[in-house]
């Protein structure tokens, strides 16, 4: 979320009410409350602990460039989590890329 104008808010939210619109339960990292003193790691702090309690990861797009959304594609990986981007209004699952 760091590195955009007003964090992502504006994408998170919206990408968020679409999913919720389909019946899903949506953990939005844009809607953690916290401290305006907070730094980064502060943040992370509190979304891991909502990451840890999710069945499954929507990454939006630019999530690539993010070192936040990183640190949670990898703990997802790690978990066993199913992984998902959002493109183009869809959800679609995620595909790891491997080396050969």
């Amino acid at each position: 979320m760091s590195g955009y104008p007003d964090f992502n808010r504006p994408a998170f939210h919206e990408v968020a009410a679409r999913l919720r619109a389909k019946g899903l339960v949506v953990v939005n990292p844009a809607e953690i409350r916290g401290d305006d003193d907070w730094q980064w790691d502060d943040w992370m702090r509190a979304a891991l602990h909502c990451l840890l309690g999710c069945h499954a990861v929507v990454f939006l797009p630019g999530w690539e460039s993010s070192r936040g959304a990183q640190l949670e594609r990898t703990i997802a990986e790690a978990l066993g989590m199913p992984m998902f981007e959002y493109r183009d209004g869809e959800v679609v699952p995620f595909v790891l890329q491997t080396s050969t």
